[in-house]
């Protein structure tokens, strides 16, 4: 729907003035971008870069060594990013898919058709949605929209603007659905990996600033959107 569309590109372009590209995900290379994905999960951003930190230290931020290092010595390593036993399984066993599979080279990976690479990634143990589609979108550079839970958060408090009719409202049994909001988003704007990496970065900016659990939009810059 056109105007659904339009709706979004404007509010894109709104938060692109009100906060200025967000230049995310931050990382030097691509393995920098998917072990900081991985590590993520359930922690602040502060923790997982003290926990990079740690691997650089450690000269750990190649393939080959992740491949190889022990589980428990990498444990060790990434502690400071929580549930340390957890995500160095969860990380290991990343690793293993990219060095096994796709021989760690990522210029072979860029062959590779997103429908494959995303499934491969779904495939392993502790990586979902959310995580795959990151290492697609900002450490492979392919537009796939990512959802967390500022999306939805978003999505929730200005849907009624945002829908054309009551055909595109989120029914209670859709509303938290990643495939249902991410589809949403990929129906009503361009294929395109810049709008859908800077969208992603600024709807979490929006979420931690106004768009909080009880929103604060005095000062919102969608307050008249």
């Amino acid at each position: 729907m056109k105007d659904t569309g339009e709706r979004l590109l404007r509010i894109f372009y709104r938060l692109i003035d009100a906060f200025g590209k967000r230049y995310w995900w931050p990382g030097d290379t691509p393995l920098e971008i998917i072990v900081g994905a991985v590590l993520t999960q359930n922690t602040t951003w502060k923790n997982v870069e003290k926990a990079i930190d740690n691997l650089k230290k450690e000269n750990m931020l190649s393939f080959e060594a992740l491949y190889r290092v022990d589980e428990k010595r990498l444990s060790e390593i990434i502690r400071p990013a929580g549930y340390y036993n957890i995500k160095s399984n969860r990380l290991k066993n990343t690793i293993k898919l990219f060095y096994e599979k796709y021989t760690a080279s990522i210029d072979y990976l860029n062959t590779i058709p997103t429908e494959e690479l995303r499934k491969s990634l779904l495939g392993v143990k502790g990586i979902g949605k959310e995580t795959a589609d990151s290492i697609l979108l900002y450490a492979l550079n392919r537009p796939v929209f990512v959802v967390d839970a500022y999306t939805k958060r978003f999505l929730k408090n200005h849907r009624p603007p945002l829908m054309d009719d009551h055909r595109e409202m989120i029914s209670e049994k859709d509303k938290d659905s990643y495939d249902y909001i991410q589809g949403f988003f990929t129906r009503h704007l361009p294929l395109d990996k810049y709008i859908y990496n800077e969208y992603h970065a600024l709807i979490v900016c929006l979420g931690q600033r106004y768009c909080k659990k009880i929103p604060d939009c005095d000062g919102c810059p969608l307050k008249d959107v």
